[in-house]
């Protein structure tokens, strides 16, 4: 007889119990930090950035384009950053847009991918999976355990400014087979995926960037085509989802996606049976930044449903007023300690099924990495 699968469980339900006594004893403190995932500025960490990291024990933290300056800067920028969260019992999430295209962050010499409409013109889950292996071999060279990619949104409008050539294109039964093909790659080099942009931001003509956009859809749409690659990419394990800074007016007319529970608690964990990590678009962006307070919305989008919500411009006082305003929302009854306690046990067992670790990247071997990025690139049509 098998007893495999009792083994596996057992395994699992031991690791569960293990996360849960973890959240247990840490401080209503530490776990607000857990569900922050932060920007530093800078090509280079500060002295001050390097003492809140090791003082605050942030939940993730990532880098943007501003950030790189060239490959031997990257790699001894996130080396620093591990090495200053040494100190902490919980690694780090680091995050990087890495989708190839035009979003790529990874800089020369390692060799960038085409866009995901190339690849979908492809339309090879084979060709896609190895595309998914490969951007996560790349973000790790350089100490990332996390890549926020694949992009999931079907392109349906030609004037949307900020999706485009990022989708796979506008059949969402070849987006969903791709993009899940690509989570199922990065995943498969032990970096955790991020699909993105919930519920979907691809029939949209303003840049969430830099104001609000609104799609007035009906529910019975966004089920018959945006949420089609977010289901399948759910049914066949995500790990955790971005939500974007979309108001959808006719499921919630008040409150854009990031910050509804029509749209968390209701569409993606009721609805699709999400019950991963779910993490906010970065909070500074022009469509939260220009309609409310980095505090009230952090608020606001815990209250929905959110797991982590993401703050790059976290070092000038952001964080500490953040924060202030979590703990005041706890002690006023408008936030249960116990949903923070849900969302950090979510965070934590996300962590421990990856297995991070505070380790430096390791040395790169950029031939026969970029030979391998060839091989694949040469397989398109």
């Amino acid at each position: 007889m098998n007893q495999q699968p009792i083994e596996s469980d057992r395994k699992e339900e031991n690791n569960k119990d293990a996360v849960a006594e973890q959240v247990e004893s840490m401080t209503l403190e530490e776990k607000i930090s857990q569900m922050m995932y932060v920007g530093v500025q800078g090509t280079s960490l500060s002295e001050q950035q390097r003492d809140t990291i090791e003082k605050e024990q942030f939940g993730g933290l990532f880098l943007l384009e501003e950030n790189i300056e060239s490959s031997p800067q990257l790699r001894q920028y996130t080396t620093d950053i591990i090495e200053a969260d040494q100190t902490n019992d919980v690694p780090l999430f680091m995050g990087i847009d890495e989708e190839g295209g035009r979003v790529s962050r990874i800089p020369e010499p390692v060799q960038n991918f085409p866009t995901n409409r190339v690849i979908g013109e492809a339309n090879s889950t084979e060709l896609s999976e190895d595309i998914g292996q490969l951007l996560a071999e790349k973000v790790k060279a350089y100490g990332f355990n996390m890549d926020f990619a694949p992009v999931l949104d079907v392109n349906n409008n030609p004037n949307n400014p900020v999706i485009g050539d990022r989708s796979f294109g506008a059949n969402p039964a070849v987006v969903s087979d791709l993009g899940t093909a690509t989570m199922e790659g990065i995943k498969a080099e032990q970096v955790v995926p991020v699909v993105k942009h919930f519920p979907g931001h691809g029939d949209t003509s303003v840049d969430s960037h830099i104001n609000l956009p609104e799609v007035n859809k009906s529910m019975e749409t966004l089920k018959e085509f945006e949420l089609v690659p977010f289901r399948d990419a759910i049914d066949e394990g995500a790990d955790m989802v971005m939500v974007a800074h979309i108001l959808y007016s006719e499921i919630d007319e008040e409150y854009p996606s990031s910050l509804s529970d029509e749209v968390i608690s209701d569409m993606l964990r009721e609805e699709l049976n999400f019950d991963g990590v779910v993490i906010t678009d970065d909070m500074t962006m022009g469509a939260i930044t220009e309609n409310y307070g980095m505090a009230e919305a952090a608020v606001l989008s815990i209250q929905a449903g959110t797991d982590m919500f993401m703050m790059y411009d976290a070092m000038n006082g952001n964080y500490g007023e953040v924060k202030a305003a979590i703990l005041e929302a706890v002690e006023n009854e408008e936030i249960s300690e116990d949903t923070l306690d849900e969302s950090v046990e979510r965070i934590l067992r996300l962590k421990d099924e990856y297995n991070l670790e505070n380790e430096a990247p390791s040395d790169i071997d950029e031939e026969t990495l970029n030979q391998d990025i060839t091989d694949v690139i040469n397989r398109l049509p």
